[in-house]
């Protein structure tokens, strides 16, 4: 088995089981926030607190079976799953960046079912392991690069939007780390947020792809409550980035003169 083909496939698992973990803790604590989503659906809040453990305890279901038995069943469900509680922000009123930002969220299991091509193919393959793939062909391997680019692009886009828009839960985190003009480190990470976005796209150089990923970490371990449960919902952010980083071919700096080589990932 290659040794990239393994880590691609564990990134994308831990990233898709985080998302849900993170997500299905809110539903358990019953985040007040929730009951604007539910009231797109017509559903007022008493109901709304009644029904969110059960939504929260599916998606901690989910979250476990993926780490314990992972399944293209359990991962379609939560490409849809993702793709719906994304939209439900701007439907409720919020700007659509914050869809956009959370491409991590149904990105993950989405670029994990497009790598591992196994299975699927009658009802019980639904249903069978999901196992890193023995050898990815060039084609497969291009699409799950290209899915990965436009799901960091999305969600580097989404954040810097965010950031741009002064959202007031992104200031209070600057705030919190001692900055005085909050709105004015907003704009500065916005920018660089949108140029880095368009960096995957247009140059996605692996060390850069790398730097993302830790800045992605690093930023998110600053949200003003519920900290740790934030930082793991969002691991489909860092899941992405990382496979992305591992998907790449890797890059050699030429002694002697400046221009950029690949080289094949190693196996």
């Amino acid at each position: 088995m290659k040794e990239v083909e393994r880590n691609i496939y564990y990134a994308l698992r831990l990233a898709a089981a985080m998302c849900f973990l993170g997500h299905g803790a809110f539903g358990i604590i019953t985040k007040e926030i929730w009951c604007n989503y539910f009231g797109v659906f017509g559903i007022g809040h008493e109901t709304a607190y009644k029904l969110m453990p059960w939504v929260g305890t599916m998606d901690v279901f989910c979250g476990i079976s993926l780490l314990l038995y992972p399944t293209r069943a359990v991962l379609s469900w939560l490409v849809i799953w993702g793709t719906i509680t994304a939209l439900l922000r701007p439907l409720s009123g919020e700007p659509f960046a914050e869809f956009i930002e959370r491409a991590g969220n149904f990105g993950a299991p989405l670029a994990l079912l497009i790598f591992c091509t196994n299975g699927g193919k009658n009802v019980g393959g639904w249903f069978a392991l999901v196992t890193p793939p023995e050898y990815t062909d060039p084609k497969t391997r291009a699409k799950v690069t290209t899915c990965l680019k436009a799901i960091v692009f999305l969600l580097l886009i989404g954040h810097g939007w965010l950031n741009l828009a002064e959202k007031k839960a992104i200031l209070s985190q600057y705030s919190s780390l001692g900055f005085s003009n909050a709105a004015h480190v907003g704009y500065l990470v916005g920018i660089f947020e949108f140029m880095a976005a368009i960096m995957v796209l247009v140059r996605p150089l692996r060390p850069l792809i790398f730097a993302f990923f830790l800045w992605k970490m690093t930023a998110e371990l600053f949200y003003p409550h519920w900290e740790m449960f934030e930082w793991i919902e969002r691991g489909g952010s860092y899941g992405v980035l990382l496979a992305l980083w591992l998907a790449l071919p890797r890059t050699k700096l030429t002694m002697g003169n400046i221009n950029l080589s690949r080289s094949p990932a190693r196996t």
